[in-house]
């Protein structure tokens, strides 16, 4: 028998699931795949940079397609313009209103130039700014979903006031009075992820990363070497069980065998699941409660 690499596995596998099919030639892939993975070293924090950079790794989007049938998408900032790097708007949640704000990559490569590929300009946190006072106003819990390699660094996004737009999420988020849930689902970049998580709830999915910033810009830094990236990835102790364990996220979501993009509905699924317990628990305090939960949380970091 001609030997089958992983990416051919996967790529079965994918296409299997894609027709919905439930069968015996399905699971031996998957138990083939899993042979494969054992047989091979424990995966590095390298690793899991590349499985967050998938490209065919699920978008923001992707997730409100499944969580969130009756999203309704609101647009701009109410200053400058609007920037598609953020998709945010209000849907309903097991039957109560919430506010979405998300951080969409891109899956095309029209998608990834409209969304400057994650990388935020100052309007994307203006808009979020936005739509979480107005989640604050009407008693709506906010969902983060967060997914940027960093903010834009751009000349243009400076001049505009980018370091301050970000401060300005960090001043306005950890005291909105109404619970926040996030969820790292992709690469958690330097300041530009860290505007969105700041939340009463924050949860990485299983191969997702949250650092201060790139591995390769923390080895070009370091070493003014690039190609050091892997080695980087191992000091920045950006993974989640790594950050679970220092107390800086709340939990992991775990992921179909082999990474998200194998399987979304499922993936998305545990997203429901952790979603739904914590906004019933957070909906029992009292503002002053939640307040003073959140305002601890992030001094004890």
């Amino acid at each position: 028998m001609e030997e089958v690499t992983r990416e051919q596995l996967q790529h079965m596998i994918q296409q299997l699931r894609a027709e919905n099919a439930a069968n015996a030639e399905l699971e031996l892939l998957i138990e083939q795949l899993k042979q494969l993975d054992d047989a091979l070293e424990p995966k590095t924090a390298w690793d899991i940079v590349q499985l967050a950079r998938h490209k065919e790794r699920p978008t923001a989007k992707q997730y409100i397609e499944q969580l969130f049938p009756d999203f309704f998408e609101l647009h701009g900032d109410r200053r400058t313009g609007d920037d598609s790097a953020v998709i945010g708007g209000i849907a309903t949640f097991k039957g109560k209103p919430v506010t979405i704000i998300a951080q969409e990559k891109g899956r095309t490569t029209e998608e990834k130039i409209a969304t400057n590929f994650g990388m935020l300009h100052p309007e994307g946190y203006h808009k979020a700014i936005r739509l979480a006072k107005q989640a604050e106003k009407f008693k709506r819990p906010i969902i983060f979903l967060i997914d940027t390699p960093g903010a834009y660094p751009g000349l243009e996004a400076e001049q505009r006031g980018q370091g301050d737009a970000i401060a300005r999420c960090l001043f306005e988020f950890i005291d909105l009075q109404t619970p926040i849930v996030s969820f790292l689902v992709g690469e958690g970049g330097s300041g530009g992820a860290l505007a969105f998580a700041i939340a009463d709830r924050l949860y990485m999915l299983e191969n997702t990363i949250y650092s201060i910033l790139s591995p390769e810009g923390f080895a070009s830094i370091l070493w003014k070497d690039a190609s050091r990236a892997a080695e980087a990835a191992e000091l920045l102790q950006l993974d989640a069980a790594t950050l679970a364990k220092k107390g800086i996220i709340d939990g992991i979501i775990a992921e179909p065998y082999g990474g998200a993009h194998m399987n979304v509905a499922q993936t998305a699924a545990k997203i429901e699941l952790q979603l739904e317990h914590d906004l019933k628990e957070l909906e029992k305090l009292s503002t002053y409660k939640l307040l003073q939960q959140r305002q601890r949380k992030y001094r004890n970091v």
